[in-house]
Formats: C-alpha cells, sequence, structure tokens
C-alpha cells in the first residue's frame, strides 16, 4: 500500500517562501515521476510542478516559474516543492502524487495513481 504524506504548509504573508515535502512510504518512488497539484476553492485542481524519476527534469505551471523548485530525494523516497516569493494567489491545498507508469514529469491528472491528502498553503497580502 502505497502513501503519500504531505507537510510544510501554513499561513505566511506575501512574498515569503514555504517548502513542502511529500513523503512517500510502502514503495520506492524512485522509477516514478512526481507531480504537485494544487486547487483553491471553488476551482479546479491544477497541476504546479512535476519531476521525473531522476530529477533531470522538470516541468512547471507558467505563473509559477521563477518562484517553484520541485526536487527529490529518492533515496529519503521524498519530493521537494520550495516555493518562494509567494502571492495571494498561491493560496491553495496542495496536493503530491505519484504517476507510476511514467518516468518524464506529466501535467495530466489521469497519469497520477497515487495521491496525497494535501496540505494548505494560505498567502495573506
Amino acid at each position: 500500500q502505497v502513501q503519500l504524506v504531505e507537510s510544510g504548509g501554513g499561513l505566511v504573508q506575501a512574498g515569503d517562501s514555504l517548502r513542502l515535502s511529500c513523503a512517500a512510504s510502502g514503495r520506492s518512488l524512485s522509477t516514478w515521476a512526481m507531480g504537485w497539484f494544487r486547487q483553491a476553492p471553488g476551482k479546479e485542481r491544477e497541476f504546479v510542478a512535476g519531476i521525473n524519476f531522476s530529477g533531470s527534469s522538470t516541468s512547471y505551471l507558467d505563473s509559477v516559474k521563477g518562484r517553484f523548485t520541485i526536487s527529490r530525494d529518492n533515496a529519503k523516497n521524498t519530493v521537494y516543492l520550495q516555493m518562494s516569493s509567494l502571492k495571494p494567489e498561491d493560496t491553495a491545498v496542495y496536493s503530491c502524487a505519484a504517476a507510476i507508469f511514467r518516468l518524464r514529469p506529466v501535467a495530466t491528472e489521469r497519469e497520477y495513481n497515487y495521491w496525497g491528502q494535501g496540505t494548505q498553503v494560505t498567502v495573506s497580502s
């Protein structure tokens, strides 16, 4: 049974930084593409960032490029999302997900097989 558990969310002010973590248990994520998604109140869930199995290739939502960085530590079975210069519009529940049949980063929800419960990020102005 695979479990993904996010941590690191919280309430911050605009311009601040946060680092989210996604720890996997049950299986190694070293051969999976991983991704971060977010869902704001009243909006559909959207892709934020993705990373390939080795960490050598990444993909980002245009609005977070240059501010967010996805990374992974396969030895720790953990994926990270470093968020800087946060804006109020970044407020959402952030979830990590695993695409176990994909090696490259993917932006499509249906490609992902396992999901975490999410962590709230709130950015005040």
